[in-house]
């Protein structure tokens, strides 16, 4: 069966800053809706306990990595303490083929990267309600440092600018992170009514 533009699926990214609850509104989109699915990334760090190979990430050397990286395999990737962490093209383009929805929860760096290469791609911006609730929500890790809660702070001001250059924000507000992610399935559903993602209509038509 030939793919057209109507069963193609669409890349959704997700960003935002740390602390704006990517990962506990994607979990719940996807626990959700069985049709979308999430973007396995690829990393050179080891697993840590309970992480499986494939599911979590997958755990590949910095060798492969960069191979990968100089033939053009991996859709946008960034380092942090030293690894690697980064999306395979293949398996995005694959899944959008058979008609899926792919989410790319990953940092505002490669969401940039993505918008670059996938003109179609849909990007969504989450972000806390403000400055006073992101800081809360560091702090209450109780993980890291006074020096680092501030670095994060100044970053997520940095990337919150580029806002404007985000299809959608969506605000994720303290125990809500079941709302957001009705309101980003919402936005899901809006793009496949776009005349984008529709054309093959006219064919039934002319």
């Amino acid at each position: 069966m030939e793919m057209t533009e109507m069963n193609k699926g669409i890349l959704f990214i997700i960003s935002g800053p740390a602390g704006s609850g990517k990962g506990t509104v994607v979990r719940e989109l996807i626990s959700s809706h069985s049709d979308i699915k999430l973007s396995v990334s690829a990393t050179t760090r080891s697993p840590r306990p309970g992480e499986e190979n494939g599911v979590h990430y997958h755990f590949i050397t910095k060798d492969e990595f960069e191979r990968r990286i100089k033939n053009g395999e991996i859709l946008e990737y960034t380092t942090y303490c030293e690894n690697y962490y980064g999306t395979p093209l293949k398996e995005v383009n694959e899944a959008l083929e058979r008609g899926n929805d792919i989410i790319l929860e990953i940092e505002v760096d490669g969401a940039m990267q993505v918008k670059k290469k996938i003109e179609n791609s849909v990007t969504i911006m989450l972000t806390p309600p403000d400055s006073v609730t992101l800081e809360n929500r560091l702090r209450s890790r109780g993980t890291e440092t006074d020096e680092v809660i501030k670095w994060r702070l100044e970053r997520a001001k940095e990337e919150i600018r580029l806002l404007p250059d985000y299809d959608y924000s969506v605000i994720n507000e303290d125990g809500m992170s079941d709302k957001c992610a009705e309101q980003i399935y919402g936005i899901i559903c809006a793009e496949h009514k776009r005349t984008l993602h529709t054309r093959d209509i006219i064919k039934k038509f002319i």
